[in-house]
């Protein structure tokens, strides 16, 4: 039975890495120190929401529909998926290519969006209480 690969220790936090594959088929194995990728480092709620980028082919109001969350709360997510895929280079995203200006966010509503997606990941125990209080304390200085 194949199982996904997790890419935080569930001890420290710290990031894992693969150290042997194996390929069923020839029996080669190769051993030393591999890192699981950009995707391979997304927790489960954050691939969900690139599948549904990707569905909508970056609408954020249907995404907004399929998800059920609110416009605001949508390119929170999205930005925080960007940025943990180290995409971002820490500069706000103020649309998606081909996407109109419609709905777009005051920098106020921007912030308590991230900072209410920030709480709901800590109450949903995807973030620790120290990671929480470092991006709210970085969301705060970047006003």
């Amino acid at each position: 039975m194949v199982h996904d690969v997790i890419a935080t220790c569930p001890v420290c936090s710290d990031e894992l890495t693969i150290t042997r594959l194996h390929c069923r088929s020839c029996g080669t194995a190769l051993e030393g120190e591999f890192g699981v990728g950009r995707f391979g480092r997304l927790d489960r709620d954050q691939l969900h929401l690139l599948e549904s980028f990707l569905r909508s082919r970056g609408n954020l109001k249907e995404m907004e529909r399929e998800l059920g969350i609110s416009y605001p709360t949508v390119r929170s997510r999205v930005d925080a998926l960007v940025r943990a895929l180290g995409l971002s280079d820490d500069a706000p995203t103020d649309e998606f290519e081909g996407e109109e200006d419609e709905g777009a966010l005051e920098p106020a509503a921007d912030v308590a969006a991230e900072r209410r997606t920030i709480l709901e990941q800590l109450a949903r125990k995807e973030i620790g209480a120290d990671e929480a209080a470092t991006r709210l304390r970085d969301l705060g200085s970047a006003r």
